[in-house]
């Protein structure tokens, strides 16, 4: 609800403090006198006119600035989160919300909530889920389509089911998406797969193993240098034993010096002579080896080039997929460790790859059967609103009846979407309709001309919707156009009921009748002043709440005029009472 209002020096207001109390609050004053104003100030503090922007023509003459602030207390929960979502801040409902909108001379103009910087979209959001001013056709929330599917769902209980279609057309979109990436990668996943299948089968067909290439390459190294090992090797063991003079005559001889020695110092020589007579076995040994060694070593053509051939192979695959290219192992012992790490690489990537190929093909069995599940449940919820729609025909049909409206049809129009086409709300999109005259096409309520007809209607769907709207402000400002005093009464009474139900509503209303100011819980009286004398006349505007015999005199005024007469008083009077009952 809306604690206060404050205003200073907005067109002929130079200041005003208006407080609100809970249910309905009737404002009254002569014509002229600023009524409309008030609410033009509530709309400039909500940015609710003029696509929220705000002249500076509407600054008092001779200021520099205008400054309207509004305190909102907010008691519903859902209402303080979607606010606190807005602002990207916590919102204390116990704290209210203090809402400030300065307008400057230079046509700048600054906005706060709570003492922080807002911007004009913020404040519509949040305008939009506080008030509904009935009287400025394009800015009232029951005049748009969605705000009225979402009041419906909410009557008709389906907030649920509308939740679950959301949860669908989630499901649904993220299975749609998954196939349009495969589907625009699928081009390139093949490409890759068919790389990733050559570079496998490549590996595979040399198929290296752990550790091959050294022993491979010290094998070739060999095979590849046989004769100059053969050759070599007989080359030492001739000069050991053949070649003048012999390695092996010469330490025979050595050794057989030292075995003659050792028999005059046997203590100090004999260590000597065994240790060359060792040398004598160990050379010919050596030899021995040696010969055998160069005889047995005998070039196998099959084999070299086998080895070499494998080695070949074996260094085509390094080079092309080892160091480091792809799976580089830096604690490797061998080069080929890399290419056979990397040919298991391939068989993962190969696997997922080969998934997608399957996913892709199965993604379109899965949209189906989302697609199903999300017509089905878009079916149960059409239902509902279709059954909620029928319930809501006679009820409001029977409020525009009271209202002076008795040959007024509503109906709740829902229009199927195109094929094909889906929106988190559902399958439809709905209108309320409403045929003020016989003879005449049903309007969308947008569409409707008369602003008195227009309030009218909507204080009855508001009356009905009530417990459904979270909408706690309501502002009537033309609902008494073109009516008389006995249809006034009913709309009187209808706004208060409205104000003192299980619905959380304060209704404001602007009023020429003094049967619907007679219902107020509070009364609040709009005067104009001039005060000063030629150039110097100067004109204010000011609110001031009734009570007592205040009230009671502004009723009769409002009846009979400025003479007042003890019928006139009378009447107010009885107006009272008979609100009062």
């Amino acid at each position: 609800m809306l604690r206060e209002l404050h205003i200073e020096n907005l067109a002929v207001i130079a200041e005003a403090q208006v407080e609100f109390t809970p249910g309905l609050n009737v404002f009254t004053g002569e014509t002229g006198a600023g009524k409309s104003l008030l609410i033009g100030a509530f709309e400039v503090l909500l940015a609710m006119r003029h696509g929220g922007k705000a002249s500076a023509n509407l600054i008092r003459t001779g200021c520099d600035e205008a400054r309207i602030s509004g305190l909102f207390e907010i008691r519903n929960p859902a209402t303080a989160r979607d606010i606190a979502q807005i602002l990207d801040r916590d919102v204390d409902p116990a704290e209210g919300l203090l809402i400030t909108r300065r307008l400057f001379a230079t046509g700048r103009s600054s906005i706060s909530i709570n003492s922080s910087p807002a911007t004009v979209g913020m404040l519509e959001q949040i305008a939009e889920r506080l008030v509904d001013i009935h009287g400025q056709h394009d800015q009232q929330y029951l005049l748009r389509p969605a705000n009225q599917l979402r009041i419906l769902d909410d009557y008709a209980g389906c907030s649920e089911a509308r939740g679950k279609f959301a949860e669908h057309l989630s499901a649904l979109r993220a299975l749609e998406s998954l196939r349009d990436e495969l589907t625009a990668a699928d081009s390139l996943r093949r490409q890759q797969q068919e790389l990733y299948e050559f570079q496998r089968d490549e590996i595979a067909t040399i198929d290296p193993r752990t550790g091959e290439f050294n022993p491979t390459r010290a094998t070739f190294d060999r095979l590849s240098n046989i004769t100059t090992l053969q050759a070599s090797a007989n080359e030492i063991s001739r000069g050991l034993c053949e070649v003048e003079p012999a390695a092996l005559d010469m330490l025979q001889t050595t050794a057989k010096a030292l075995d003659d020695l050792a028999k005059l110092d046997p203590e100090a020589l004999s260590p000597l002579s065994e240790s060359a007579q060792g040398a004598v076995e160990t050379v010919r040994e050596l030899a021995f080896d040696l010969n055998r060694y160069a005889s047995n070593l005998d070039l196998d053509g099959e084999q070299f080039e086998a080895t070499q051939q494998r080695l070949d192979e074996l260094n085509h695959l390094i080079h092309k997929y080892g160091g480091g290219k792809y799976t580089p192992l830096p604690e490797a012992d061998d080069p080929i460790d890399e290419v056979v790490a990397y040919r298991e690489h391939l068989d993962v990537e190969l696997a997922k790859l080969t998934g997608d190929s399957e996913r892709l093909e199965q993604i379109d069995a899965e949209i189906a059967t989302a697609t199903a599940t999300l017509l089905e449940s878009g079916e149960a919820l059409r239902a509902q609103r279709t059954a909620a729609g029928k319930r809501l025909k006679p009820l409001i049909e029977t409020q525009l009846s009271e209202l002076g409206m008795g040959e007024a049809k509503f109906s709740v129009q829902l229009a199927p979407l195109s094929e094909g086409e889906f929106k988190t709300t559902g399958l439809d999109e709905v209108e309320f309709l409403v045929q003020t005259n016989p003879g005449q096409d049903a309007q969308p309520l947008r569409l409707i001309a008369s602003g008195g007809e227009l309030s009218r209607i909507m204080l009855a769907i508001k009356s009905i919707l009530a417990g459904s709207d979270r909408v706690s402000v309501l502002v009537f400002d033309e609902i008494d156009s073109n009516i008389g005093g006995r249809l006034g009464t009913t709309i009187g009474r209808k706004m208060r009921d409205l104000a003192a139900g299980n619905s959380a509503h304060q209704v404001l209303c602007i009023t020429h009748l003094p049967q619907i100011a007679a219902f107020g819980d509070t009364h609040l009286h709009i005067a104009k002043t001039v005060t000063g004398d030629g150039d110097e006349r100067n004109t204010s505007t000011s609110v001031k709440p009734l009570y007592g015999e205040d009230r009671l005199r502004e009723l009769a005024e409002m009846i009979a005029g400025k003479d007042l007469t003890p019928g006139s008083i009378a009447q107010g009077r009885e107006l009272l009472e008979l609100a009062a009952k």
